[in-house]
């Protein structure tokens, strides 16, 4: 019961790049609309032959080599996704079998856009009971597969991609890596964030979820602080979910995590809905804009209406 760590961390991003400029030729929109009112600038599209499980797979790939391991150490895969189209094999197997992990324990998380945090704590938890030893925690989806790219209220906001970190136990006589989880949601007003229909398409009421984010999301994120035992202040870097630049500057303002970096990969990326916050978290560890043993708070929030958060040491 020593507790978990994330060894490593990585993202992968698809090639193709749809500025608004690009979205201004399907919709009536404008980049200075766009940027007005969501703060987005760019977003990365994957192609109908780049499915969710191959944008899982290349950022799993390079969380284990930067955690200098392979497929066979790994024996827990969770992929949080809202984007799976088929039923079965699930996301989890799929990248289990794409990177030859050897029978794994293979799940998929559909939490939406808190999918990665709730992911990592259900890891954690698994490792801290010793239900497994290493784990692949990934967030990955394609959110332009379920978009109404005539709906200029919903086409300007998602990207596609995926980010991945590998978990394992933290060493004998050390403090764990990764807090407490805190999460919950609010279901009487799960309607205000849908992937619903056939085929399915993404809305959402977004007054309702403004509100609800940057209203009463703050306290929650700091309670999670506290269950690490850690003032906001003590924080070196903010991870929030990726939804909206207009929602993550009040939040993390609100939270009070005065000297952290604050994630704003939303501008380059839009909403990746879960794999929003492993692949925004992996940047800053790649620019190194946070260091080793740094604490951050994850914190996801959005579809159901759900949230999760957890303080974790930088890998």
């Amino acid at each position: 019961m020593n507790g978990s760590r994330i060894a490593a961390v990585g993202h992968y991003q698809p090639a193709k790049v749809l500025t608004n400029e690009d979205l201004a030729g399907l919709v009536d929109t404008s980049d200075e609309w766009i940027t007005s009112r969501v703060g987005i600038r760019t977003r990365h599209i994957a192609g109908p032959d780049e499915p969710v499980d191959e944008l899982a797979a290349h950022a799993a790939a390079k969380a284990l080599a930067a955690a200098g391991l392979t497929a066979g150490d790994i024996d827990l895969v969770l992929v949080a996704t809202s984007t799976a189209i088929d039923r079965s094999p699930n996301m989890a197997a799929r990248v289990a079998a794409r990177l030859g992990v050897p029978s794994p324990a293979a799940m998929d998380v559909n939490v939406v856009c808190a999918g990665f945090t709730h992911a990592l704590a259900t890891a954690d938890h698994a490792v801290r009971a010793g239900a497994a030893t290493r784990a692949l925690v990934i967030g990955a989806d394609k959110m332009s597969e379920v978009t109404d790219w005539s709906d200029r209220t919903t086409c300007v906001l998602v990207g596609d991609g995926a980010g991945a970190a590998v978990v394992e136990a933290a060493a004998p006589g050390t403090e764990p890596g990764i807090g407490p989880v805190l999460w919950g949601s609010v279901p009487e007003m799960g309607h205000a964030v849908r992937i619903e229909g056939t085929p399915p398409r993404f809305a959402q009421e977004g007054q309702s979820v403004y509100r609800w984010a940057t209203t009463r999301l703050p306290a929650i994120a700091r309670q999670a602080c506290e269950r690490a035992g850690l003032a906001p202040e003590d924080l070196a870097g903010v991870v929030l979910h990726q939804a909206n630049l207009r929602i993550i500057e009040p939040l993390a303002a609100k939270i009070g995590a005065v000297n952290a970096v604050v994630a704003r990969d939303v501008v380059d990326s839009g909403n990746t809905s879960a794999a929003s916050i492993p692949l925004a978290f992996s940047k800053l560890v790649e620019r190194g804009e946070i260091s080793t043993g740094d604490p951050v708070l994850l914190f996801g929030f959005g579809g159901n209406l759900s949230y999760a958060g957890q303080v974790v040491r930088c890998p």
